[in-house]
C-alpha cells in the first residue's frame, strides 16, 4: 500500500501498468481504451439538453449513441482517480499557471486557458481524424 502514496510514480512503470491494462481490455471486452468518443458523446448529450430536434438526426449519433457507457465512465474515474492520488500522495496543489509556463511565456491566465484550450481542440480533431 506504500506506493499509493508515492509522491511520483516511474513513468515506465506508469506506462507499462497502462499498456497490461489495454491488452486486457481488448482481451477481455474487445474494447480500446479511448477518450475521443467520451467527449463527442458528451457533448451529444449537452446539445440533445439545448436542442434535441438537432441531435436526433444526425448519423454519428444515431449509430454510436449517446449513453453513459464504460468509456465516460473511464473518463470520469480518470479525473477522480488524479485527485485522489494527489490529495493521498500530499502534493496536492491549486497552480492555475504551472511554474514552468509562467517562466516560458507569463503569467497571463487568459493566455495559459486559450492555449490549453485551443491545444484541446487541436488534439481531439486529431483523434476524431484518426477515428479515435
Amino acid at each position: 500500500m506504500r506506493v499509493f502514496r508515492m509522491r511520483i510514480w516511474s513513468p515506465y512503470a506508469a506506462g507499462a501498468l497502462t499498456g497490461v491494462i489495454l491488452c486486457l481490455s481488448v482481451l477481455i471486452a474487445g474494447k480500446f481504451l479511448g477518450a475521443s468518443t467520451t467527449f463527442v458523446k458528451a457533448s451529444g448529450m449537452i446539445e440533445r439538453a439545448i436542442a434535441p430536434e438537432m441531435v436526433s438526426g444526425m448519423p454519428y449519433f444515431v449509430k454510436t449513441g449517446m449513453d453513459v457507457d464504460w468509456q465516460m465512465m473511464m473518463v470520469v474515474g480518470i479525473v477522480f482517480g488524479a485527485f485522489f492520488s494527489a490529495i493521498w500522495s500530499g502534493d496536492f496543489k491549486s497552480t492555475p499557471i504551472p511554474p514552468m509556463w509562467e517562466k516560458s511565456f507569463g503569467a497571463a491566465k487568459a493566455r495559459r486557458y486559450f492555449t490549453a484550450f485551443f491545444g484541446g481542440v487541436i488534439a481531439m480533431f486529431g483523434a476524431r481524424l484518426a477515428d479515435g
